[in-house]
């Protein structure tokens, strides 16, 4: 197993190859940068221990330009709704209102994780997963999990990168 010292060299070793003219300054400017993107972590929809009796986990936590999101449910009123379609409407829509909160998109998504009770519920689910993104998918699972907390039938974790030349937003952007 490789340590993450270890981990680092290579990006370095490319960094070095990178910079034709031997301009260490410029060189030490790009992995100053590269280190920042690596060790940079921000939270959205931020929860701590001090903030009482609430669900111990972030919305969402970005490390350099990755912003990992957690599961998220698609109840209403702490309720599963009539539909799995509703359901999938509503965890999708949250995993939307998470990250635009980042000012990041749909399309942004690079791996999603889809938890459900019943993977009866499968064909319903991607009717409606289908009509949120205009490029292409990201990596996805569809898992069988059994029973979901509050009697969801869904739970939806994802991990999105933003992509080179997009403008930056969210309040909780870890570049502003």
């Amino acid at each position: 197993m490789m340590n993450r010292s270890a981990l680092l060299i290579l990006p370095v070793f490319l960094l070095a190859a990178a910079c034709e003219d031997d301009d260490a300054e410029e060189m030490d400017a790009m992995h100053d940068e590269m280190h920042a993107m690596h060790t940079a972590v921000e939270h959205v929809n931020p929860r701590s221990p001090s903030d009482g009796n609430v669900a111990p986990f972030s919305g969402a936590v970005w490390v350099g330009n990755t912003l990992h999101l957690s599961g998220t449910l698609g109840l209403e009123g702490g309720q599963p709704p009539e539909t799995a379609e509703q359901e999938a409407t509503n965890v999708l829509d949250n995993i939307k209102a998470t990250l635009e909160a980042a000012g990041l998109t749909m399309d942004d998504l690079v791996s999603v994780q889809v938890y459900a009770s019943d993977v009866g519920d499968y064909g319903a689910f991607n009717d409606v997963y289908r009509t949120y993104f205009t490029t292409e998918y990201p990596a996805r699972a569809f898992l069988g999990s059994g029973t979901l907390l509050f009697g969801a039938r869904f739970e939806v974790m994802g991990i999105a990168v933003r992509r080179e030349g997009a403008a930056e937003g969210g309040a909780d952007d870890p570049e502003m």
